[in-house]
């Protein structure tokens, strides 16, 4: 008897400390919310820009030093391109300059003793004149024979191909011993910021604005990711002409680096706004297959449930405005 006794005593004071019954907890009214529709499409990961490394003279690929996928610098050293003719020219430079050099090392000789003889009265003046007259000849064939060669320096220099923008190559069409021509491309490099570039049904133009977020899901193209898992992304712009009846436009999101550019991932882009209910999660419970909610006076009743949406999950049927829910 004081055993039976003791657990009712337990008992008692177990309902005293428990929480309130559901008919006691915080009653939700239903009430029509405004949510946006999302429509999955999907978007390709591209290059904000792509550029060219060319050739800024023709010749051989002499020291090709990038290959595909290879991360490089602004600046960097991609590529030689060397052209035998250019060292040429130079050493047919060289001799003409070592050539003149000599002749005005000659001329000036020749001056000297001139102007030496007309002190003494031996030659006329105009035999200095034309002395002079040689020595500064000479002088300016040597300054533009050293130009010339300069120019050819500065096109032997120019042989080196380098990254004009920090990015990832995506192609090099050429290899070492390939014959370009001035202007070819050695390397196409996409820089460091990447996009998500969508197409979108004609139908769903109007809807779409710059600044409109949207949800950008994980890679691997999965049909239902879970919410934790989708990325916020902003429209940066919306391209004016249609495309074979789908608009163009550009999603600005973090974390694109380690993409490969062309790949494709899903995004949910807002397609219009209606009016439904909305529960939280926990206001729900599932049996049987069925999913019920409990209305204040304790009654539960089945209703559908529809998609995930921010603030709970959406209900088809069921309810209706005004009803109150509590949690179970």
């Amino acid at each position: 008897m004081k055993a039976t006794s003791a657990l009712a005593a337990l008992a008692v004071l177990a309902g005293l400390a428990s929480p309130a019954p559901a008919s006691a907890a915080e009653a939700l009214v239903i009430e029509p919310v405004t949510i946006q529709d999302r429509k999955a499409v999907f978007a390709q990961v591209e290059s904000v820009d792509e550029l060219a490394a060319r050739a800024r003279i023709g010749g051989t690929v002499a020291d090709l030093s990038v290959d595909e996928g290879d991360t490089v610098e602004t600046g960097e050293k991609l590529a030689v391109v060397t052209d035998e003719k250019l060292a040429l020219q130079m050493q047919a430079l060289d001799a003409r300059i070592r050539s003149l050099e000599a002749e005005l090392a000659q001329g000036r000789t020749d001056l000297n003793r001139a102007e030496q003889l007309r002190r003494q009265g031996v030659i006329p003046q105009a035999r200095l004149d034309e002395a002079r007259t040689r020595v500064q000849v000479l002088s300016r064939n040597v300054e533009s024979v050293k130009a010339e060669r300069s120019v050819i320096e500065e096109q032997a220099s120019q042989g080196a191909v380098l990254a004009p923008a920090g990015g990832r190559v995506l192609t090099v069409p050429v290899q070492s011993g390939s014959v370009v021509m001035p202007g070819e491309t050695i390397a196409t490099i996409a820089a460091d910021r990447y996009i998500l570039r969508m197409e979108l049904p004609e139908r769903h133009a109007r809807f779409l604005d710059e600044g409109d977020t949207v949800l950008v899901g994980p890679r691997g193209l999965e049909e239902n990711p879970a919410e934790a898992e989708l990325r916020r992304g902003t429209v940066t712009q919306v391209y004016p002409r249609l495309t074979q009846g789908r608009v163009v436009a550009d999603v600005q999101v973090d974390g694109l680096g380690d993409f490969f550019v062309g790949e494709r991932v899903l995004v949910y882009v807002p397609t219009g706004e209606r009016q439904t209910f909305v529960v939280p999660a926990d206001y729900l419970t599932t049996q049987w297959g069925l999913t019920f909610a409990k209305l204040a006076d304790g009654t539960r009743i089945v209703v559908q449930p529809g998609r995930d949406v921010d603030g709970g999950v959406e209900i088809l049927s069921g309810l209706k405005p005004g009803d109150e829910v509590v949690a179970p």
